[in-house]
């Protein structure tokens, strides 16, 4: 099943994409896909109630505007350098335990609404990610149990301001919170969906040109082990992403460094999880 939240930013429904393509608006059942509808059984609940009451849902256009799937998180979890050749373009050796870091809620935004450059940035640079969303409280899990705890899947572009994140004497945290920072979505696939989660194509274009083409098989550290390490480090609420890391091509890599500009097209999608769109503006 395809969750989507749909309607102007901020007042978003929801709603879900159907295996025929149909969007349907599930708004007056299902209030919102957050924490409270994760936290109790919520996707299985969803698949009963269309299944006894889903004729008689609206259709939705196929020009709607799609927010991010999930109602805001308590927290956006990334891992940094989980992928042999994004740690090598950027000049850092590869972990030896996974990388933490954290991204602000505020950054969240739908998967083809605009970037905001911020007014200061110089170094604005794109991360195609594979994210996940969690659907059940998880605290200190097993790695044979992780997979169980995981709600679904969802394209992730993790916009970062370099020099604020490398730059300016401090957690990673500072360059990647910005408004629009966190574009999610289309959609997020339930596990059903998914045959493996790490043999999944993803890809991102700046004005046409592609500049990263990978696949989750070369993650460093699989989705097992990250709920399992995470987990030991905090609670994990129904609804809070753990985004993967990126493959090698952001603009940080590039000799001289690539960043952009107001007006650049990004494009970015993963294998089951759709396609993103944002174009760049300056923000004043």
């Amino acid at each position: 099943m395809k969750l989507i939240r749909h309607g102007s930013p901020g007042l978003e429904k929801c709603g879900v994409i159907l295996s025929d393509g149909r969007r349907l608006d599930v708004s007056v059942a299902f209030p919102n896909y957050d924490e409270t509808f994760f936290a109790s059984d919520g996707v299985n609940r969803l698949h009963a109630w269309l299944e006894d009451a889903g004729s008689s849902a609206p259709t939705l256009p196929d020009d709607v505007r799609l927010g991010c799937p999930i109602g805001r998180p308590s927290k956006i979890i990334c891992i940094g350098l989980n992928y042999r050749d994004h740690a090598e373009e950027s000049g850092m050796t590869p972990p030896s335990e996974p990388v933490i870091f954290f991204k602000a809620t505020t950054a969240i935004t739908g998967p083809n609404d605009g970037l905001h450059i911020p007014p200061d940035s110089q170094k604005t640079d794109w991360e195609v990610e594979l994210a996940v969303v969690i659907g059940r409280v998880a605290r200190r899990v097993t790695e044979a149990d992780a997979m169980n705890h995981i709600a679904g899947y969802v394209l992730h572009n993790d916009y970062s301001e370099r020099a604020w994140q490398l730059e300016r004497g401090g957690q990673w945290v500072k360059g990647k919170s910005a408004d629009t920072f966190a574009p999610l979505g289309p959609w997020l696939a339930t596990p059903d969906e998914i045959a493996d989660p790490h043999k999944l194509r993803l890809w991102l274009r700046v004005n046409g040109v592609e500049k990263q083409n990978g696949t989750t098989a070369n993650l460093i550290f699989r989705l097992p082990h990250l709920i399992h390490y995470v987990s030991h480090f905090m609670t994990l609420l129904p609804g809070d992403v753990i985004s993967t890391g990126t493959p090698a091509g952001v603009g940080l890599g590039f000799k001289p460094p690539q960043y952009l500009q107001p007006g650049d097209l990004v494009e970015l999608g993963i294998d089951g999880l759709g396609t993103q769109r944002q174009v760049a503006h300056a923000t004043f």
